[in-house]
């Protein structure tokens, strides 16, 4: 050290470098340990040798000298491998201490302004690790290795960026070492979000397909591919966004049926099911699985037909309107004068709804007809079924009046479905509450189904005994207004508002007073009277009883719980007219809750010749139309002669 403090290890003299000495850019002579030397010539021993062991000629390779950063004060003491080593141990000290490092890798290369101002490393130990690179890389491609060989090229190109860069050290002088990556824009705008885009658990509904509608509005509609809540089991589900992209693809890889465990074989019975809380078939994991907001769509349907032998040509308007996005789970289906052949009707039903419904249970009293049918899929968590009649007419041969109720638990929820038909005439009022008197009082359900809430029960009313009730069919409950007033008051509607026809309804005054129906409820009604019209047209009554036109068919709810039941349609079918009655219809999001599997099962029963016979004439039918279609004599081209 000299009296100004300047370290006298580094010549500023510009002679010609020894073996052990090293020129930086600006000419001066660095002063290099013989332990660095001696590296050097090991590296050349070791490349001659592997020259020798390939059979050819290698010349030592001749590392050049790089070009070195601006140089800070040496320690005189030790060696530069123990130097290093401290710089490295005081770095890594420094590193740990800063706060700055544990911040996000897009800004590891920013420049921290409270670093160092020198860059300070060993030339020694540069040179050392750019021969021993340097060597390695040459042996393995002189070997043949053929990654290397491959790499040849893209080695060079990364070694000459690294000599752009040591050269240029230097114009980085009182900058920090520590760089931080910038944040990454992107280049573009992000794509949009697709619209089907869809929640982690997919939808209980059922998207209505093409062929199960036969309407000529839909041939313009784009249909998309359907997304079905039960493709894989919910542990695949759980941490991914499903749309039809990501269904597709699990489609390929992963079984449509859902794992089972030994445990779960051992312990389950289809038709008995296990008194297990965990992993229940009717519990709570299998519920969310399958209906996320534990809601299950019921459609409903009402309709007097008037004891007509011809059915309807095409029931899709009845049971699969054009407004209605999404086909519903359960479909109940209530007849009043049905038509002579019950077996024809089921059949058409059937054929309706297609192969994604299959017929759970039908019943009837006399031509009273109760029908439900089921998504296919959803069968296994609902009960066995049991039904019970009740006449209303003082000769109990005579079944036109009267009522049918099926009952049924779906999962932990008990539904009773009630379809009647009430004493006839504009007067009788009070002989129609008496046939719901004797009805609820009279109707022997359940019959081995649990009470889900024994407490809420009253032996004297049927409807206490179960979580969710609906009641429709065909009341006659008429309007207490003139004809000619009736049709006055009709013109005068706007945008379907009937509050001043029902200020003159017969059910909704006896509903006010208590008096019937106690605890249901029924939706608004923004359609016009369903009864008394001419067979085929839209036109009332025009015989010479004139009756006045009425709300006779209704469909009404009732619930334990506040608010399980959600009403998303209430609305007349007015494209139906092979009846006097035009049939009612209304849609439901009915809340579940989880169940034991200490119920009987239906154990996946249904009307299998049924569906069978329905889905070979819906191929039938398909078939005629695309031979109607194919063929020369149906063009609608007119030629002019």
């Amino acid at each position: 050290m000299s009296e100004n403090g300047e370290d006298r290890s580094v010549y500023l003299t510009c002679k010609a470098p020894d073996d052990g000495d090293a020129l930086n850019t600006d000419g001066r002579k660095v002063k290099m340990s013989f332990k660095d030397v001696k590296s050097t010539k090991e590296h050349n021993a070791g490349l001659a040798l592997l020259s020798r062991n390939a059979g050819e000629e290698m010349t030592p390779y001749q590392p050049q000298p790089p070009s070195l950063p601006r140089l800070t004060k040496l320690i005189k003491s030790g060696s530069v491998d123990e130097t290093v080593r401290t710089r490295r141990l005081k770095n890594s000290q420094e590193s740990l201490s800063d706060q700055a490092e544990t911040g996000s890798s897009t800004d590891s290369l920013k420049e921290d302004p409270t670093a160092p101002s020198a860059f300070v490393l060993g030339s020694a130990t540069s040179v050392k690790n750019e021969q021993y690179s340097n060597v390695r890389r040459l042996s393995a491609i002189r070997t043949g290795s053929p990654v290397f060989q491959d790499r040849e090229r893209s080695l060079s190109e990364c070694d000459s960026r690294s000599n752009s860069q040591q050269s240029n050290r230097s114009d980085h002088r009182g900058r920090s070492t520590k760089l931080r990556l910038s944040p990454v824009q992107p280049t573009g705008p992000l794509p949009a979000l697709d619209k089907n885009f869809a929640s982690a658990t997919l939808r209980a509904a059922n998207r209505i397909d093409r062929d199960c509608l036969d309407y000529a509005v839909l041939a313009k509609e784009k249909f998309g591919e359907k997304i079905h809540r039960n493709l894989s089991d919910s542990r695949l589900l759980e941490n991914m966004g499903s749309d039809s992209a990501s269904v597709n693809s699990m489609k390929s890889i992963n079984s449509v049926l859902s794992p089972i465990r030994p445990q779960d074989v051992r312990n389950r019975s289809f038709l008995e099911g296990s008194v297990l809380g965990s992993g229940a078939l009717l519990g709570a994991e299998e519920l969310d699985r399958y209906f996320p907001d534990r809601r299950v769509g019921v459609y409903i349907v009402t309709w007097n037909m008037q004891g007509e032998k011809f059915l309807p040509a095409n029931l899709n308007d009845l049971l699969l309107p054009t407004d209605s996005e999404f086909a519903q789970d359960f479909y109940i289906i209530g007849v009043q004068e049905g038509c002579p052949d019950r077996r024809e009707w089921e059949t058409c039903l059937q054929e309706t709804l297609g192969p994604h419904y299959v017929m759970l249970y039908a019943t009837s009293h006399g031509v009273l007809y109760l029908t439900v049918f089921i998504r296919r899929d959803l069968m296994w968590f609902c009960s066995e079924v049991e039904h019970a009649t009740v006449t209303t007419r003082i000769i109990s041969q005579i079944k036109t009046k009267g009522a049918v109720g099926i009952a049924f638990m779906f999962f932990g929820t008990s539904f009773l479905f009630i379809t009647s038909h009430f004493t006839s005439g504009d007067a009788k009022v009070y002989e129609r509450i008496l046939d719901y008197n004797k009805i609820i009082e009279a109707l022997a359900l359940p019959k081995g189904l649990p009470d889900t809430n024994p407490y809420r029960s009253t032996p004297s009313d049927v409807t206490t005994r179960f979580d969710q009730v609906f009641w429709f069919g065909d009341f006659n409950f008429r309007l207490n207004k003139d004809r000619a007033d009736v049709e006055t008051i009709m013109k005068r509607t706007v945008e379907g508002d009937m509050s001043q026809l029902l200020e003159h309804d017969q059910l909704s005054k006896e509903m006010k007073d208590g008096s019937i129906f106690k605890g249901f409820q029924e939706s608004t009604i923004n359609f016009f009277p369903t009864y008394k019209f001419d067979i085929g047209c839209d036109n009332y009554d025009t015989t010479s009883k004139q009756r006045t036109p009425s709300y006779t068919d209704r469909i009404l709810f009732k619930s334990r719980q506040a608010n399980d039941i959600k009403v998303v349609k209430y609305n007349s079918c007015s494209s139906i007219k092979t009846s006097d009655h035009r049939p009612v219809i209304a849609v439901f999001q009915v809340k579940l809750r989880p169940g034991r599997d200490n119920i009987p099962l239906c154990g996946g029963l249904f009307d299998r010749s049924l569906y069978l016979e329905g889905i070979r004439r819906r191929m039938t039918a398909r078939e005629l139309r695309k031979r109607a279609m194919t063929s020369p004599n149906s063009s609608t081209i007119c030629s002019i002669s």
